[in-house]
């Protein structure tokens, strides 16, 4: 099974390639506009695949963005399955990213948690002046 794994790992990474080159050159929606492919995941059975993306620029909505690249899909497929050669295209599925969102959260979480710590650590300084 690893072979699997590793040929499925090359797809993907195949295809996040072809598709940053695709989207912004053959896709003609003006919905799409600026996109950045942050992952490609194969199904298991290589039959479907999930494309996240994020979307740059608040000229369109991520909903507008998602159902301009949704049909461009089968266009899409068509295009990785020639320049991948796969006897089989995965069917694309696309999703925004909000991984990007939830890290940047996160940090502000700990940036806050952080300087809690320092706040209280300063007030607690003045006290320990004995030495």
């Amino acid at each position: 099974m690893p072979k699997t794994n590793a040929r499925h790992q090359r797809i993907e990474a195949q295809m996040q390639r072809s598709l940053a080159v695709l989207l912004p050159r053959a896709v003609k929606d003006p919905r799409v506009g600026f996109v950045t492919v942050t992952a490609v995941t194969l199904a298991a059975d290589a039959g479907s695949a999930k494309i996240y993306v994020l979307p740059f620029g608040d000229k369109h909505t991520p909903d507008e963005v998602l159902a301009g690249l949704r049909s461009a899909a089968g266009f899409l497929r068509g295009e990785i399955g020639r320049e991948l050669g796969l006897r089989h295209a995965p069917r694309l599925e696309f999703e925004i990213d909000t991984n990007l969102e939830k890290a940047t959260a996160l940090s502000k979480l700990i940036e806050q948690a952080v300087a809690g710590d320092q706040a209280r650590g300063a007030a607690a300084d003045p006290a320990d002046t004995g030495d």
